[in-house]
């Protein structure tokens, strides 16, 4: 085979920035020119000449090529295939991976067929930045698609990935798809705007994220989203489905536990599930679990304001709800900073006050709320120690001491007495006058 120099000079230039080698073949006998010698096996002594294309090809595959791409470097360097490629078209190409110490490499193999049918151009072009950078832009695409469907506080999906869902499963719907069941779990997390303006939103924040927590807990297997503030979905199927009304129980009695105890998120839910006979979209279900949250909400935040019968007539004006949400504000602030000990707080002006949770529970309170509570707990405290308590009340109230600390005995429901130590204190109005008084009261 004669091979003009000028033109092997011409050809080579213009090709070596493409191809990191590049091989003039005989399509038919395999006898082959080196016009572009290989930069990556610069360790092969490969003749610039030689008489068998094919068999040059496949001793390099087997020694070089990546182990998962083997079959497919065969089919590159097949005769048969080869001749097979260039009888349809003038042009092939095909990627595979090679191994070159020890790192991967990915390589564009290219056979270009030559204007007399005799000959062909098989020429290797070293593509792996290229598909590196690909590759790091998919992953980025994947990044920002993802992203797109994560709510970025809890890290659980958002309501773009809910719609995605709902829409999956209207598909089946439509399709009658008689293996589907689901079931769906609304939750909305109460008092979230109350702590958000009253304690901040950092803490709001973190009050999320704990909510979620307690519902991934709880559903770990399910399809989390949070769809809104103080609203997330969970979608049930598979094993959780089979299980689902004891796991919406587990749910609601956690909350109950932490209302109880102010030890954590309180979370209304609600549950409906699937039915083929009436269910035409993803939708209907969904209505349903929403509604059954809210009958779930009513029942876990009436606030049953309590007044002993023996000074109730004594309420002319009941408290206004900005009174409530104020006094509400100011006992959570309280509650936020007291380490140890009852927390109590009471609205002067109404005689309306707010008992902790804890108070409420060890001493047989019916509601953290009550009027008159002063009176009321008057009927707590050992017969022999109820004057120094009112004098030492008194003279907070007064503002003759700016805090009394006068311990006392206190009785609790099975009729055991207690000693506390209590921290009385006033806040006055922008006038200066008492406007709140409030306890603390610490078991000794």
């Amino acid at each position: 085979m004669k091979i003009d120099q000028q033109a092997f000079n011409q050809i080579a230039t213009t090709l070596a920035e493409r191809f990191d080698s590049l091989f003039y073949i005989d399509i038919e006998t395999g006898h082959y020119v080196i016009f572009i010698p290989s930069e990556m096996f610069k360790g092969e002594e490969i003749p610039m000449e030689g008489d068998d294309f094919y068999a040059l090809s496949m001793e390099h595959g087997r020694k070089y090529v990546h182990p998962k791409d083997a079959e497919l470097a065969k089919r590159i360097h097949d005769k048969k295939n080869i001749m097979d490629h260039l009888a349809k078209s003038d042009y092939f190409s095909a990627t595979c991976r090679l191994l070159i110490e020890g790192r991967t490499v990915y390589i564009r193999h290219v056979v270009m067929r030559c204007g007399d049918g005799k000959h062909a151009l098989f020429g290797m072009e070293n593509i792996d930045e290229e598909v590196r950078e690909k590759e790091e832009q998919r992953k980025a695409m994947q990044s920002i698609e993802r992203m797109a469907r994560l709510d970025e506080l809890t890290g659980m999906k958002n309501k773009n990935a809910f719609v995605e869902c709902a829409h999956e499963i209207d598909k089946r719907i439509q399709n009658a798809d008689s293996s589907l069941n689901f079931g769906v779990v609304m939750c909305d997390i109460n008092d979230l705007k109350f702590l958000n303006d009253s304690r901040g939103h950092n803490f709001g924040d973190e009050y999320v994220r704990r909510a979620c927590r307690m519902i991934c807990e709880v559903f770990p297997k399910s399809q989390v989203y949070r769809i809104g503030g103080d609203e997330f979905v969970i979608v049930l199927t598979g094993e959780e489905y089979e299980i689902r009304e004891e796991l919406l129980e587990n749910l609601r009695r956690e909350s109950f536990a932490n209302g109880r105890s102010r030890s954590g998120p309180t979370i209304a839910a609600g549950m409906s599930v699937y039915d083929p006979a009436s269910d035409a979209r993803f939708s209907d279900v969904f209505k349903r679990a929403d509604f059954a949250m809210y009958e779930n909400k009513k029942l876990m935040k009436p606030e049953r304001i309590v007044m002993n019968p023996a000074v109730a007539k004594e309420v002319e004006i009941p408290v206004p709800e900005d009174r409530k949400r104020k006094l509400d504000a100011l006992f959570e602030a309280l509650l936020t900073v007291v380490g140890e000990g009852y927390v109590y707080l009471n609205d002067l002006k109404y005689d309306y006050s707010r008992w902790a949770i804890s108070l409420v529970d060890d001493f047989g309170f019916e509601s953290e709320y009550v009027y008159h509570a002063g009176k009321i707990w008057q009927n707590y405290i050992h017969p022999d120690d109820l004057m120094p308590y009112r004098q030492s009340v008194d003279s907070v109230v007064r503002g003759k001491a700016k805090v009394e600390s006068y311990c006392h005995r206190v009785r609790k429901p099975d009729g055991t007495y207690i000693v506390i130590q209590p921290r009385y204190f006033i806040l006055n109005d922008d006038e200066g006058k008492p406007e709140y008084f409030g306890g603390i009261l610490v078991p000794q």
